[in-house]
């Protein structure tokens, strides 16, 4: 959604570009909006995956009185802040189409369209420290809204990705 917002070269996307960039997060009310104008095309219908919102308690509270009482599974993927670090340190973004990569020691060009491919801005050590910091001032609190239901998850992020998504694909079935 926010790749989206960016691409289109809305004033809103322009002005989430710049808060991404800065290593910031996008604010409750900013976020919240695009997430449910998104929410509201008629493909979420059946159901939906939400990566990285809710990420404060406020958006939270915003997203529970939006589903009305449906059925909302949560899953928090646990991984170290080292982790974290060493994995986005090797991501990469095409310079051509923006297709999201990770650097492999072989060439460096796009799997999709063989553009070069460039390091994400917003991968830098310090900016992603800083989406760290930020986030456990805001989002861990969301993780205590979150865990006393039925329907919290927590898995194993440092595991295989094939191991994490069936982990993932188990609670959501659960």
């Amino acid at each position: 959604m926010l790749r989206e917002a960016i691409q289109a070269g809305t004033p809103l996307g322009l002005e989430v570009k710049q808060i991404i960039e800065s290593g910031a997060l996008i604010g409750d009310e900013i976020i919240t909006r695009l997430a449910f104008d998104r929410l509201r095309e008629p493909d979420t219908s059946g159901g939906f995956l939400l990566d990285g919102y809710p990420r404060t308690i406020p958006q939270a509270e915003a997203l529970d009185a939006f589903i009305k009482g449906r059925p909302l599974v949560i899953v928090e993927i646990d991984l170290s802040e080292a982790e974290v670090l060493h994995r986005l340190a090797s991501r990469m973004v095409c310079e051509e189409c923006g297709a999201n990569s990770q650097e492999t020691g072989g060439g460096l060009q796009c799997h999709d369209c063989g553009g070069p491919l460039v390091a994400r801005a917003d991968d830098a050590e310090e900016v992603v420290r800083n989406r760290l910091a930020v986030y456990r001032r805001q989002t861990e609190p969301l993780v205590q809204y979150y865990t006393g239901r039925k329907t919290f998850h927590r898995v194993n992020g440092a595991q295989l990705p094939d191991d994490v998504t069936r982990d993932i694909l188990r609670a959501i079935d659960a």
